[in-house]
């Protein structure tokens, strides 16, 4: 070979060192560490009713799921060898146990019992039938993960956070389920602050496939609920609190039959503010009174004709209507033939502010517990503060919801709306910020 044909065939042979080079060095680094994801969990992801991932701790005991799973000597072995995380969830078929799932690699040898390999996981069933109702299932065609799911999984993948279907919401949140159309599907990340649980995620009523929101920031939380106050839901429309229920043929057909709310008077009620709020009682027949609490703006001449109507269906139910307020600001208690409120309206005066509309059931609320300030319509934001372990207590908390929660002394959660300059109900998908105390807070001093 000439000098000059060596001198050009230099700049081949450089390049095709450098493509190798470039080829050979990744595959060396992705064969000695693997990438700290799991494939294997978008397929879970679909088969799962709740969800949850934890990180890695083979400092801390080994917890109890690990134990039951895998037996003690197994587990303790696995356990050691954590160091990213692992998963438990619960499947979409039936109410059994959990399933465990860590990374295939940890496992020394051999399979578990009721074990299979999804991918680079190792999936160990509660039970046999669960294990082969999994891997029937997982057989079928799988759709790809886009937008909310997505980004579930992306969290799932990376920190401790739990993510829940439809099927999950309902079974936790029972009775209240129809209350909570707007949150069927979404996730949460975990972070535990001291004696807070700190909670991050979003949440829709669709499908998983929505479109990015976008960097946000976590919103402000409100202060702790007072002592006597059990629940307090504020929102800015009844839309977002009962589109679960009047969506419902089922529900909407009896109400325009026999109180004569018809589709007019819905809409009316659709787009109020509102806040409802459940207060323990010490004495009398109720363990608690419920109040919702609607802002009205304009003309309340549809109001009062609403709650007219609703006269004649009560007081053939065998409610007695005593009359109070003002021509303009009419008031209504209504009496059990024993001479007990069970339930009535009236018109509060906030200072500053429009009239407020408050509908109860129980007692009729004091006058400063009818105190609230200014609801505004078509906002941001809504707001859910709760006080489980108390509901709890008077046996008003659904049994199925999580331990953890159950027994907190406070839950405040904010969802706000994911879109920029848009109210919440008309964005599909919402931003949730909140915190769990899960313990009492020290006394004041």
């Amino acid at each position: 070979m000439s000098t000059t044909a060596a001198i050009r065939s230099l700049p081949l042979r450089w390049s095709a060192a450098l493509t190798a080079l470039l080829i050979v060095l990744p595959a060396g680094v992705l064969l000695r560490w693997p990438r700290p994801r799991a494939e294997g969990l978008e397929r879970l992801l679909s088969q799962s009713a709740l969800l949850q991932s934890f990180p890695a701790a083979p400092q801390r005991p080994v917890p109890a799921l690990w134990t039951q799973r895998l037996g003690a000597p197994l587990a303790r072995r696995v356990w050691s060898r954590q160091n990213r995380v692992w998963w438990q969830f619960w499947g979409r078929d039936g109410d059994g146990g959990a399933f465990l799932a860590f990374p295939a690699q940890d496992l020394p040898t051999g399979q578990p019992a009721h074990a299979l390999r999804v991918d680079d996981l190792m999936v160990v069933a509660p039970d046999p039938l669960s294990q082969r109702l999994l891997q029937d299932q997982l057989k079928l065609a799988q759709r790809q993960r886009r937008g909310l799911e997505q980004r579930c999984l992306q969290r799932l993948q990376q920190e401790q956070a739990v993510f829940w279907s439809p099927l999950g919401l309902g079974v936790m949140a029972g009775p209240m389920a129809p209350l909570l159309q707007r949150f069927q599907e979404g996730c949460l990340s975990l972070r535990l602050q001291g004696t807070s649980l700190e909670l991050l995620g979003e949440a829709s009523a669709a499908g998983g496939f929505l479109a990015d929101p976008g960097p946000t920031a976590a919103a402000s939380l409100p202060a702790p609920l007072a002592h006597d106050l059990l629940l307090e839901w504020r929102g800015p429309a009844l839309e977002g609190l009962l589109q679960g229920l009047l969506n419902r043929q089922l529900i909407r057909d009896p109400l325009a039959a026999r109180y004569g709310l018809g589709e007019g008077q819905l809409a009316l009620v659709r787009r109020a503010p509102f806040v409802l709020q459940l207060r323990s009682l010490a004495q009398g027949p109720f363990q608690a009174g419920l109040s919702l609490q609607v802002g009205v703006t304009g003309d309340r001449r549809p109001w009062n004709r609403l709650l007219d109507g609703l006269k004649a269906p009560l007081e053939a139910q065998g409610l007695e209507a005593s009359p109070g307020g003002s021509t303009a600001l009419p008031a209504l208690r209504w009496r059990r033939e024993d001479g007990q409120v069970v339930g009535g309206w009236r018109w509060v005066l906030p200072r500053a502010a429009a009239p407020q509309l408050q509908l109860y059931l129980g007692p009729e609320p004091s006058t400063s517990a009818a105190a609230l300030p200014p609801l505004e319509a078509g906002g941001r934001e809504s707001q859910l503060r709760v006080r489980p372990a108390a509901l709890a207590a008077a046996g008003l908390l659904p049994p199925e919801l999580p331990l953890l929660v159950r027994q907190a002394s406070q839950l405040s959660l904010v969802a706000s709306s994911s879109a920029p300059g848009k109210r919440v109900l008309a964005s599909p998908l919402s931003q949730l910020t909140g915190r769990l105390q899960v313990q009492p807070r020290p006394p004041a001093r």
